[in-house]
């Protein structure tokens, strides 16, 4: 097999590793599987890698930068504040809930987590990225609209992302293969759409 650029092999086998993982689950990317998905030799992964943590880093780098690139190629439209917010939800919401098995991989990244340091470190990051991802549109969309939040959009952030994990792990936890939401589901994912939007135009007595 002609050489080929680290530069070039790096990408492939994260993209190896991703599809490999979001077929048989994150325990089943071993570097010889990863290897053997790519055809290459089972060397090559720890040369480009060096550690599992490294990899893993890698796989989850990538996976979050589809969604949140998927996320903001989105158009809210031209309606008013809270149905803009609404648009950009379900299209969270379809992004996070597709069946091809990468949000599953990162459920699953972060129950590994729990447990493991390493794991733990990179899932923060993550999780304070896609925060403040989500307090950037918001800031963005209330510019828009002249619209001054009644709480910090980091807060705002912290809030919906809360709610919409629980409800991702409740869809992903419940559903059978190839169902789509109910109606509860859909309703759940108003309820949180609108609670948002409250929390955008008017702060609770006790915030």
């Amino acid at each position: 097999m002609a050489h080929v650029p680290a530069s070039e092999r790096r990408p492939q086998l994260v993209q190896a590793a991703i599809d490999l993982m979001a077929r048989e689950g994150v325990a089943a990317g071993s570097t010889r599987a990863i290897a053997a998905e790519l055809g290459v030799a089972q060397a090559t992964v720890h040369y480009t890698f060096g550690t599992k943590k490294d990899l893993y880093r890698a796989v989850i780098e990538q996976l979050t930068a589809e969604f949140i690139g998927s996320v903001r190629a989105v158009s809210p439209g031209d309606g008013p504040f809270g149905e803009q917010v609404r648009t950009l939800v379900h299209a969270l919401w379809e992004s996070t809930t597709g069946e091809d098995g990468r949000c599953m991989l990162l459920t699953e990244f972060a129950a590994l987590a729990m447990r493991d340091p390493d794991l733990q470190e990179i899932m923060r990051a993550l999780q304070y990225e896609t925060e403040g991802t989500a307090a950037e549109m918001i800031t963005a969309l209330a510019r828009v609209h002249d619209l001054r939040l009644a709480v910090p959009a980091e807060e705002i952030a912290v809030h919906f992302l809360s709610g919409f994990n629980g409800l991702t792990d409740r869809y992903l936890s419940l559903r059978a293969p190839g169902e789509r939401p109910g109606p509860d589901t859909l309703r759940a994912l108003d309820v949180l759409v609108a609670t948002t939007v409250g929390l955008c135009l008017a702060a609770p007595a006790d915030v």
